[in-house]
């Protein structure tokens, strides 16, 4: 009977374990900038800024995501790898 006992606390203290919701999940902060020739987006997590949305006054919106250090950022809506376009023959 004890051993009945224990495999259902041990049991029932691993379903709670999965269905437990994360209370420590953080949700990005997004800081709107508004400025004369644009509108930025900041999306911040713990306080780092990992990306950004420019929505220019003329022209189409872009993000720029931080790299690894936070210091520099890329440009996404860009093609990273740069294909060769070279005419191999015409006629």
């Amino acid at each position: 009977m004890n051993r009945i006992l224990t495999i259902l606390l041990i049991a029932s203290l691993s379903l709670n374990v999965f269905a437990a919701p994360e209370d420590n999940v953080a949700e990005p902060e997004i800081i709107i900038k508004e400025m004369e020739d644009k509108l930025v987006h900041e999306y911040r997590l713990n306080g780092m800024l990992y990306a950004l949305k420019v929505f220019p006054k003329n022209g189409k919106p872009y993000y720029l995501i931080a790299e690894e250090g936070g210091e520099f950022f890329t440009r996404v809506d860009e093609p990273r790898m740069q294909i060769p376009s070279w005419e191999i023959f015409t006629w």
